[in-house]
C-alpha cells in the first residue's frame, strides 16, 4: 500500500531580507544581505557587532494591535508568517472540513519576554516584573497563540530542536496528515533575536566579526538572525480536489542524533541523516539536483558538512549545487531550517538556485560547489534540505517539484 502524498500549499516568510516569500525569494537570487549592526542590545561589551534583524516589520499589519501588544516579539513573527501562509493557501478555516493542527520548531521561543522579566527584576525587584510579561515567555506560548488567533483545533506540538527544528517540525506534520490525524498542518520555525543566543555563541568564539562565508577557506564564524518560515501542508488526494495552488511535494523525511558532543559535529551523524532522508523518499544520490547546506559558515560545520556530502555523492559532487543561504540572513536558529525548506521549495518551482554570498577563497577541504556569489539556473526535480543542531540533533527533509499533474494548478500559476 503506497503512503499518502503531501504537498505545500502555502508559504510565510518573516526575514532580514524581505517578509513574504516573494521579497524573501527576490532578495536570495540576488544576493542580498540583512546583516547590520545589532539593535536590540548594546553590543559595545562584545567582541562582535552584527547580525541578521528584521527591519521594518509591524506587526499590527497582520493581526489587531490589542492582539500584537500583549505578543512578544517571536510570536508575532510566528503568528504573520502563519497569516501570510494560510491566505496564500486560500484556505477557509471556517468550513468544518478542516481539522488544521500546527508544530512549530524554536530554540528559544519568546525569549525576549523572559529577558525583560530578567532586566526588570535585576533593577527593581520581583515585585516591578510587569504581570503581562509572564504568560509570554514560556516555549509552548507562540504555538499557542496561533491556535488560538486562528482558532485551530488539530494537533498542535512544539518542537524545541535547535537548529534543526523546522525540519523537524515539518517532517512530524507530514508524518500526522499520513496518518490522517489532520486534514492540513501548519508547519515550520520562528526565533527572534536574543541576548542569550547572542552572548552564549560570543562565548563560544562561534560568530564572525562581519560577514558569514560558509565553505569559504577563510571562514570565521556564523552571525546570528531571526525570523520566521512557515508552509502550509495537505495530503495531494483533498488538495487536487480543491484545485489547490501546490508549490511542491514532500517526498521525504530523515532524522538522527549523534549522541557525539554538544556543540562538534559528527560526520558521520551528518552522512546517517541524509541517508535516512533519501532512504525515506525513496530516492537515489543522483536524483538531488540540489542540496540547501546548513552552512553555518563555522570551520568544523561546514568542514563536515562537506565530507558527509562528498561520502554520499561522491562523483557527483561537482554537479550537485550545495548553497547557504545563511550567508545573507545569518543563522536563525530555529527559524533556520524552515525558511531553508521554503528556499527549496521555490528552487524546485522556478529551477533556480541561491547563492552562496561573501565567498572568496575555496577551501580544499570543502570541495561542493557552492554556488559563489551569484544565483544560477538549474533544473531542480529534487531538493535536499540538511539542518544539524546542538547535541547532534539532525533533521534532513527531501522536497519534489510539483509537475502539475491529477488537476492541479501547477507552478504556472504561482502568482495568479
Amino acid at each position: 500500500m503506497k503512503r499518502p502524498r503531501v504537498v505545500v500549499i502555502g508559504l510565510g516568510v518573516v526575514s532580514s531580507i524581505g517578509i513574504g516569500w516573494q521579497a524573501f525569494w527576490e532578495s536570495l537570487l540576488i544576493g542580498r544581505s540583512g546583516i547590520r549592526r545589532v539593535q536590540y542590545i548594546d553590543t559595545d561589551d562584545y567582541p562582535t557587532h552584527f547580525g541578521g534583524e528584521v527591519v521594518g516589520f509591524d506587526p499590527i499589519q497582520f493581526m489587531p494591535e490589542a492582539i500584537a501588544t500583549r505578543l512578544s516579539r517571536g510570536s508575532q513573527f510566528a503568528v504573520a508568517a502563519t497569516k501570510m501562509a494560510l491566505e496564500d493557501a486560500r484556505l477557509n478555516l471556517n468550513e468544518k472540513y478542516f481539522r488544521v493542527g500546527v508544530c512549530l520548531g524554536t530554540t528559544l521561543a519568546d525569549i525576549q519576554a523572559l529577558e525583560k522579566i530578567n532586566e526588570r527584576w535585576l533593577r527593581a525587584g520581583d515585585r516591578k516584573i510587569p504581570s503581562r510579561l509572564i504568560p509570554q515567555f514560556p516555549s509552548c506560548n507562540m504555538l499557542g497563540n496561533i491556535a488560538n488567533i486562528f482558532g485551530l483545533s488539530g494537533p498542535c506540538v512544539t518542537i524545541p530542536a535547535a537548529c534543526s527544528a523546522g525540519n523537524y517540525a515539518i517532517g512530524y506534520a507530514t508524518d500526522l496528515l499520513r496518518m490522517g490525524k489532520a486534514n492540513i498542518m501548519i508547519a515550520g520555525g520562528a526565533d527572534p533575536f536574543s541576548r542569550i543566543a547572542f552572548t552564549g555563541f560570543n562565548r563560544l568564539f562561534a560568530l564572525a566579526p562581519e560577514r558569514c562565508q560558509p565553505f569559504d577557506k577563510n571562514r570565521q564564524g556564523t552571525l546570528l538572525g531571526e525570523g520566521a518560515g512557515i508552509v502550509v501542508l495537505e495530503l495531494l488526494e483533498t488538495a487536487v480536489e480543491r484545485n489547490a495552488k501546490i508549490y511542491g511535494e514532500i517526498l521525504g523525511c530523515g532524522y538522527s542524533c549523534d549522541g557525539h558532543h554538544m556543540t562538534m559535529p559528527e560526520v558521520e551523524g551528518i552522512e546517517r541523516v541524509m541517508r535516512n532522508a533519501l532512504r525515506d523518499a525513496e530516492i537515489k544520490p543522483q536524483d538531488v539536483n540540489y542540496i540547501s547546506a546548513h552552512g553555518t559558515g563555522t570551520p568544523a560545520n561546514d568542514r563536515a558538512e562537506s565530507t558527509a556530502i562528498r561520502a554520499i555523492f561522491r562523483s557527483l559532487t561537482n554537479s550537485v549545487p550545495v548553497s547557504s543561504i545563511k550567508s545573507m540572513i545569518g543563522h536563525t536558529m530555529g527559524a533556520a531550517s524552515a525558511l531553508e525548506a521554503i528556499a527549496c521549495v521555490l528552487a524546485t518551482c522556478y529551477d533556480r538556485i541561491p547563492p552562496t554570498i561573501n565567498h572568496e577563497v575555496d577551501d580544499p577541504e570543502c570541495q561542493v560547489d557552492c554556488v559563489p556569489n551569484t544565483a544560477r539556473d538549474h533544473k531542480t526535480r529534487i531538493a535536499l534540505n540538511n539542518s544539524f543542531a546542538f547535541g547532534g540533533n539532525n533533521a534532513c527533509v527531501v522536497f519534489g517539484k510539483w509537475e502539475g499533474e491529477n488537476g492541479g494548478r501547477g507552478v504556472k500559476e504561482l502568482h495568479a
